[in-house]
């Protein structure tokens, strides 16, 4: 009972990841049906800039929380300016071309911003500087670590902020208009390429948010950390159903209990803690209780569960969980 405990906190922390980039990714389609495979590179721009701001204060008199809190601050305007720069010189002039050279386009942006990454940064691994202490709880004989409730805790609050945003204020309306018919909106007095603009910069501020939160959990940033982020959390929108805010969270969320779950009972374990220096090797994992070294949970097993889960929705039900089934737009 307490492995299936475990397993569960695991799989929600890292399942509100999931769902904080898939928010991303659901409403750049709501509103302009485009996929924006770069999203994931976003979030890895967040990662490394907070790294940056990070590591270059780690050694100053500044609180740690002040230190993180400067993270965030410099990654997430860094990430809605790059957001917007994406919309703005990428995607706008293709927005009436054929659904193909947007996505195209989106794929190229996602490489360009990997080899910009890899050349500012390096190709090695970057550990974060571990300035918070993390001590655990225990919870019914699992453990669960202070990162780990202010990951889920952060995720929770900035999914209800979207949610009221876009379904409790004016420029909510906006969003939701624009994404209904975007000509009939401009019709009504809207400004379309603003709320389209806006909603890649939200989009980005949000991926931001959990590349600091990746970064912070696993204790480290990577140049191509955002290209399998991506696509799974581009699954967890398709699960839940793209384009449905709701549906991102849930998606999001059960992805990440589906992978600790499959994971810790199918897939092979490997207890890195026990190992000396374990901590090179446990970027692939989850972190320990004690927040010093990792435990790598089937590793060889975990993209599978995810993608599989995906391939079953596609088949059973393509509009996702909650998804509606709807016409094509002409």
């Amino acid at each position: 009972m307490d492995i299936l405990l475990q397993q569960i906190i695991n799989g929600l922390t890292t399942g509100s990841v999931y769902a904080v980039v898939a928010l991303g990714y659901t409403m750049v389609y709501g509103v302009i049906q485009l996929i924006n495979f770069a999203h994931g590179e976003v979030v890895m721009i967040g990662a490394m800039v907070a790294f940056a701001v990070i590591a270059a204060l780690a050694g100053s008199a500044l609180p740690p929380g002040v230190i993180l809190l400067a993270g965030v601050l410099a990654a997430v305007p860094a990430c809605m300016l790059l957001g917007y720069g994406l919309e703005r010189i990428a995607y706008r002039p293709l927005r009436h071309a054929p659904r193909l050279a947007p996505l195209i386009t989106a794929i190229g942006m996602s490489i360009i911003l990997q080899h910009l990454a890899l050349l500012i940064w390096g190709r090695n691994p970057l550990a974060f500087p571990q300035i918070v202490a993390n001590p655990s709880f225990n919870v019914g004989g699992a453990a669960i670590s202070a990162v780990q409730i202010g990951i889920i805790l952060l995720s929770m609050v900035m999914m209800a902020g979207l949610s009221w945003f876009v379904y409790r204020t004016r420029f909510g309306i906006a969003i939701r208009a624009t994404a209904e018919n975007v000509y009939v909106a401009s019709l009504m007095g809207v400004n379309a390429d603003r709320v389209i603009a806006a909603t890649f910069v939200i989009g980005a501020a949000l991926g931001a948010m959990a590349g600091v939160m990746y970064g912070t959990y696993y204790g480290i940033a990577h140049y191509t950390m955002g290209f399998i982020l991506g696509l799974k959390a581009f699954s967890a929108a398709v699960l839940g159903g793209i384009g449905n805010i709701p549906g991102a969270m849930v998606g999001g969320l059960l992805l990440g209990l589906v992978e600790a779950l499959g994971t810790g009972y199918i897939g092979e374990y490997t207890d890195l803690c026990r190992w000396p220096g374990a901590a090179d090797d446990g970027w692939m994992g989850e972190r320990c209780a004690d927040g010093a070294h990792f435990v790598l949970f089937g590793s060889n097993y975990q993209d599978v569960f995810a993608f599989l889960m995906l391939i079953l929705v596609l088949v059973l039900r393509p509009s996702g969980l909650l998804g509606e089934r709807v016409s094509e737009r002409a």
